[in-house]
């Protein structure tokens, strides 16, 4: 008989016989059992379904519509200009304009995604990078325009440029400028939006690329390092901005190395954070983190297979200790998720969180001998290969490709493998059937296009052109010193330049980032 291994290639033994470990409770450092003492027994994770497209108007709609079925946060997802920090009239933006989310351009839209919905009782998430200081300046402005203070706001924005070099590919300046936002933001945040995340470093987009469990762990705790090491070096105080760094993972396929995953992440980036940088405040410690299922995992033959797929990876993440959750539509292979689907994702949610029982007891397979011992082989090898990047160096690792090389590596292994059936997916190279019956799918207008650039013309149309270009000209002499960029992107929001005018202006500053490697 085949060893039995793991999707990391851990070879797993039959039974562990007895594996010895020290357990504190939940709530104690290294709080390998969970950052909270009751965890779900107190307050449940917060439910987030990933949500953007087409217009400002229509992504409001989704919002209002999965709150009052029982959503708790809100996530958005922009589109591919926005998230490129170019506007929708830009000749780079055709065809894309509100496609894989919502078009943002200037604060008007932002305010419409945001209408009748309270910024000082909700959460919300944004996954935006290179352009992260211009949404999130648009945020604090609706959020001002609205009559909220900034110190009221809570959520995350993602913030993790590195892992777009690494993995995704929304990237807009070279490495340096691009730390200097961040640790813009975590000095401005840290003094004015106390309750928000000025980080989610992703490990989920590293495993979509292709990487294993264990890589996904080290790559994302290595660019963590690096983010803390910036801000240090900027000055910053560890127990200021540490307390507000979140992260964010992938919930994928096999089962019980996904929860020791998470678990070995938290006792790896408690002990990074106090015997590395000295963390005094046990909140700098606590690694706290949204989870998502495996979009890669979704298959577009037999659909419906897929709400079983996510619903064993949201009890995954669960039993692991997330603060946070989205669950994937059973659709998403094929298109947008509809609102039927997406409903579908969030009572399954709701159905771990009220009828399973999971919830009842804080880290209920803490002391099994198999989750303590694959959770130990997870961290072994992690900071094996965190040891093989520290000695390049992550910034240089990224330059010369070597961590995209080994995530190419593990995603070609796996295709090989499922090729030869040495991995079975049911529905694809198993258990096949002729036909698959396409559900309805989410179509998006292409008339969105024109729509969003004739409401684009008319906030330019309605601005003082003189104040907006004196501020963006400010802008770009900031960019050239060491001063906070993030005051002057606000007051350019105010003024309604554009996403794409502010990102112009320090894209001449910094220039753009062009990969010197290849594979």
């Amino acid at each position: 008989m085949k060893p039995k291994k793991t999707l990391s290639n851990i070879e797993v033994p039959a039974y562990v016989e007895s594996f010895e470990t020290e357990l504190t409770p939940p709530g104690e450092y290294p709080f390998k059992r969970g950052v909270y003492s009751n965890m779900y027994r107190g307050r449940l994770w917060t439910m987030r379904q990933y949500s953007g497209f087409s217009t400002a108007k229509d992504t409001n709609n989704r919002f209002h519509m999965l709150l009052d079925k029982g959503q708790t946060g809100l996530s958005v997802a922009f589109d591919l200009p926005t998230q490129m920090g170019i506007d929708s009239d830009d000749p780079f933006a055709m065809g894309e304009v509100g496609k894989v989310g919502v078009a943002i351009d200037t604060i008007e839209d932002m305010k419409i995604l945001f209408d009748e919905i309270d910024l000082s009782k909700v959460s919300t998430s944004m996954t935006i990078n290179a352009p992260a200081m211009t949404l999130l300046a648009m945020y604090i402005v609706a959020g001002e325009e609205n009559g909220v203070d900034p110190s009221m706001l809570k959520g995350t924005i993602q913030n993790d440029i590195l892992k777009e070099y690494i993995a995704r590919g929304t990237y807009i300046y070279p490495p340096k400028p691009s730390m200097r936002l961040i640790t813009d933001i975590f000095e401005y945040c840290a003094n004015h939006l106390p309750k928000f995340n000025t980080i989610s470093i992703s490990g989920y987009h590293i495993r979509e690329a292709g990487s294993t469990a264990v890589q996904e762990l080290a790559f994302t705790l290595a660019n963590a390092r690096e983010y803390v090491r910036a801000a240090l070096s900027k000055g910053l105080d560890i127990d200021n901005f540490g307390k507000r760094i979140s992260f964010f993972f992938n919930a994928h396929n096999d089962f019980f190395e996904e929860i020791s995953k998470y678990r070995a992440a938290r006792n790896m980036w408690s002990k990074m954070m106090k015997d590395e940088f000295g963390a005094k405040d046990a909140k700098s410690m606590m690694l706290r983190f949204h989870t998502q299922t495996a979009g890669s995992t979704l298959t577009a033959q037999q659909p419906d297979n897929n709400i079983v797929r996510v619903t064993l990876q949201a009890l995954a993440a669960v039993l692991g200790g997330t603060q946070s959750l989205h669950t994937n539509s059973y659709d998403e292979a094929l298109a947008l998720p509809t609102e039927k689907s997406v409903s579908i994702a969030l009572r399954t949610q709701q159905i771990i969180a009220h009828e399973s029982g999971v919830p009842n007891s804080a880290d209920p397979l803490g002391g099994s001998h198999y989750v303590e011992w694959l959770t130990s082989e997870l961290e072994t090898k992690a900071w094996e290969l965190i040891k093989e990047i520290e000695e390049i160096g992550v910034i240089e690792a990224i330059s010369r490709g070597v961590i995209q090389t080994k995530i190419h590596n593990s995603a070609y292994e796996h295709e090989r493998l499922v090729e030869k059936k040495e991995r079975i997916l049911v529905g694809v190279n198993e258990f096949i059937e002729n036909e698959t019956e396409i559900p309805e799918l989410l179509r998006v207008s292409d008339l969105i296009i024109k729509n969003q650039i004739e409401f684009l013309k008319s906030v330019k149309n309605k601005r003082d052109d003189t104040e907006v270009e004196r501020i963006l000209e400010e802008i770009g002499r900031i960019a050239k010193t060491e001063e906070n960029l993030f005051p002057m992107v606000i007051d350019a929001i105010r003024a309604r330049a554009t996403l794409g005018e502010i990102n112009a202006a320090l894209k001449e500053v910094f220039g753009a980032y062009k990969p010197t490697f290849t594979l």
